[in-house]
């Protein structure tokens, strides 16, 4: 049996227990595309990252994301959290580290206690559900889904989750109903790597968000950097501004607040746009394979 070190921080917050918690394994040379899945799912967190020698030595590493029950092309907050333990190794090149990722490739800078990631998709906009199965999925009622700007529509910036506008009474009462999400995968085939539902209510100065995807065995999401990224990139595309900045607040009704700073711009290949955050750390530690 081999032992491997992990680190494990909050993400997107600036106190321990807020956020978004995050392993790191800082070396996973050795460990099969099994054990990595079957640790992922011995910690139980939205996500746990394993880090290995990148294939072009030009970038800083290749950085593998894992559910409790799959493996993910690209998320956020992973991305910030391992940014910031890495960074803390003297990983990072002028406060910079580029992942190598099944999305592709993901540049991260560091900043104060935190990173920003750049999404390594541009906005792409797919499938539309009708509203009366995001209100099932998220025990709300299909007159709660607010359809002016737009239709609950799947938006990525290299992982898709459904986006839904819902008012502020609904975001706070809503609750996954894993049922429903069973049965929109079963009429949706196109759905067929998984539903991930992000609601949203527009405030004055903030955006309040909230993540379901009981089917990834996360019943819901503290902070979500994929989600919040690409509906920065939703938001932006609804109207003619070059760019825009968002202050996302995530977490709150499961005692986790977290704070994400979202950025998007219109460039020639299309809407890009950042998340970042603070990091935190927690625990270290070593598992045994």
């Amino acid at each position: 049996m081999t032992t491997y070190a992990f680190e494990t921080v909050d993400v997107f917050t600036d106190r321990r227990f807020g956020g978004n918690p995050l392993a790191v394994f800082t070396d996973a040379r050795g460990l099969s595309d099994a054990q990595m899945q079957a640790l992922a799912a011995e910690f139980n967190l939205s996500e746990t990252t394993f880090v290995l020698p990148p294939k072009d030595p030009a970038n800083t590493a290749q950085v593998r994301i894992f559910t409790p029950r799959a493996e993910m092309p690209f998320a956020g907050h992973p991305n910030v959290g391992t940014a910031y333990v890495l960074g803390k190794m003297g990983r990072a090149r002028d406060g910079v580290l580029r992942f190598e990722e099944k999305a592709g490739l993901v540049e991260v800078r560091l900043e104060g206690e935190g990173a920003v990631v750049a999404a390594p998709q541009p906005l792409s906009l797919g499938l539309e559900l009708p509203e009366e199965v995001v209100a099932a999925c998220a025990g709300i009622d299909p007159e709660e889904v607010i359809l002016d700007n737009h239709a609950p529509v799947l938006a990525s910036m290299g992982f898709g989750l459904i986006m839904a506008e819902v008012t502020p009474e609904a975001l706070t009462r809503a609750a996954p109903n894993t049922a429903a999400f069973q049965q929109a995968i079963a009429d949706w085939p196109s759905l067929k790597g998984g539903l991930s539902l992000h609601l949203y209510a527009p405030g004055r100065t903030q955006i309040r968000t909230r993540m379901f995807a009981p089917l990834h065995n996360i019943p819901e999401d503290p902070a979500t950097g994929s989600a919040n990224v690409a509906l920065a990139g939703l938001l932006l595309s609804l109207t003619d501004e070059p760019s825009a900045a968002y202050d996302i607040v995530q977490g709150v009704e499961m005692g986790r607040p977290s704070r994400l700073a979202c950025t998007a711009r219109r460039t020639e290949g299309g809407i890009r746009a950042t998340v970042g955050g603070g990091c935190v750390p927690v625990l270290k530690g070593t598992a045994t394979v």
